[in-house]
């Protein structure tokens, strides 16, 4: 490790905290619009009673950087002592090199206090024996508070599991929800919603109810597109050029994460096979992956390195996995998973389709991937499974995504299309009518804002059709009500 001063470690804090200087945070780096996210991120770092270390996981731009700003922000508005809060960044050369041990005595030596202090890392995983330090951190300074972000996460959720127990959680922060969206451009059409609208729960709505509902939301019909294309990154959804973004896209979310941080991360010898992996896994999203066929159409890659190159996407949270679950024990589909791109929009960026909307089976899986990440993202904190369900007997019949809760089970089938007719042998209607799958509730995620309301088929669980837009804006509001609300 190179030796740095603590005079040359001390002007680099100095000038990664000019809080400590007086200077105050502008709106730019700390914007008033804060995401769901934050708030879960403040709950954990000021709890009174229970001490816990946070970790941000989650793709480049979806704002983890801003939620720290904000949290010093807001700390420093609370009266904390402006030296006791210390921000850095670990993809610093400078600070990759100096070490945790060194840039912390420095820091110490010149603000020696045993007040509480707020420490904030960003970009933690450059940062070389960084779980050993944090855990040293929290054991010994039990006045101290901390977060830490990761744009690839498997450094920060390896940690957590082997040193991390008790210590810190990992909170993931998805690309935004279309609630988010909505919210974050202020749109004039968003509705003022009652408290506790349920989507699985519409069905126990009066019909004149549930159509006054779908009436409010389906002005948001006419901005759904746009969000499927660019609308999960913050700075990307508040730009006017949206061809601009696409390539920022590419470049800084994707080709940065591939080219640098998985190597890094995971020493990965040949990233022109990892592109062409990611590529593979674009063009298939939504998809059943079948490892053999796959191998034979990436000219014979191995099996175990596609699997490993697989993992690590996911890992630096640019794909989700969906495993097959079982629903009523018969025919389940085992080790074939679906993969789904985190974020409509970087498939379309990837795969620079111009006019994807254009194409009624490229908007269809941009929908399904865009449902997949919500319920996924939705659950991601409870204690559920979110995978898909496929019988491969009489008809190799399907539902989407698939929520399996302590208490039951929850079905949701994409069907973005003109006609969205469901015959009484669909998976799905059958499920919801067999006692044994002990489903909570069933949707049908439909395209026109007119076509919504309960199935005709009689079902021991009524199934609901539901727009698109309608759907997602009802779970990022249930979202925000708390991520105890159920689906």
């Amino acid at each position: 490790m190179l030796a740095f001063t603590d005079e040359k470690l001390l002007n680099l804090l100095i000038q990664y905290n000019p809080w400590w200087r007086g200077v105050p945070i502008s709106e730019k780096t700390s914007p008033p619009k804060r995401r769901i996210a934050y708030y879960e991120a403040e709950k954990m770092l000021l709890h009174p009673s229970l001490r816990r270390f946070v970790i941000l996981s989650g793709a480049r731009r979806v704002g983890k950087t801003t939620i720290i700003y904000q949290l010093i922000q807001s700390l420093l508005r609370s009266g904390v002592f402006a030296k006791s809060v210390v921000y850095l960044s670990f993809d610093n050369p400078i600070l990759k090199l100096g070490g945790f041990e060194n840039v912390l005595r420095a820091y110490r030596n010149a603000y020696p206090t045993e007040e509480r202090c707020f420490f904030f890392f960003d970009e933690v995983q450059y940062a070389e024996d960084w779980e050993a330090w944090i855990k040293t951190l929290y054991d010994t300074q039990p006045e101290l508070r901390l977060v830490a972000t990761g744009s690839a996460s498997p450094a920060p959720e390896k940690g957590s599991a082997e040193s991390g127990v008790g210590r810190w959680s990992v909170l993931k922060i998805p690309t935004l929800s279309f609630y988010e969206y909505c919210d974050l451009l202020q749109l004039p059409e968003r509705p003022r919603l009652e408290a506790g609208i349920s989507p699985t729960r519409l069905h126990t709505m009066d019909k004149g109810d549930f159509s006054h509902l779908m009436a409010a939301l389906s002005p948001l019909q006419r901005h759904f597109n746009r969000y499927l294309t660019v609308g999960g990154f913050p700075e990307l959804a508040l730009s006017q050029d949206d061809a601009f973004s696409q390539r920022m896209l590419r470049e800084d979310v994707v080709d940065k994460v591939i080219k640098r941080d998985i190597l890094a991360l995971f020493n990965v010898r040949n990233p022109l096979q990892l592109e062409k992996v990611f590529l593979y896994l674009c063009m298939h999203s939504s998809g059943i992956v079948n490892m053999t066929t796959m191998s034979k159409e990436l000219d014979g890659m191995n099996k175990s390195t596609l699997t490993s190159y697989i993992q690590f996407l996911k890992e630096a949270n640019l794909i989700y996995i969906s495993d097959p679950v079982g629903v009523d024990g018969k025919g389940v589909l085992k080790g074939r998973p679906k993969i789904y791109v985190a974020d409509a929009a970087i498939r379309s960026a990837v795969l620079m389709l111009e006019n994807a909307i254009a194409d009624a089976e490229e908007t269809g899986i941009m929908v399904e991937t865009t449902v997949y990440k919500h319920i996924a993202a939705f659950y991601s904190a409870a204690n559920a499974r979110v995978g898909y369900y496929r019988r491969v007997k009489d008809g190799e019949k399907e539902v989407d995504v698939v929520v399996e809760l302590p208490a039951g089970r929850i079905l949701c089938e994409v069907k973005y299309r003109e006609n969205t007719h469901v015959k009484g042998t669909d998976a799905i209607i059958e499920l919801a009518d067999d006692e044994r799958a002990n489903v909570l509730g069933a949707l049908i995620i439909t395209k026109r804002a007119e076509d919504y309301g309960v199935a005709a088929h009689k079902t021991r669980t009524p199934v609901v059709r539901i727009p698109a837009p309608a759907f997602l804006y009802l779970l990022g509001n249930a979202e925000k009500e708390g991520y105890a609300a159920r689906m």
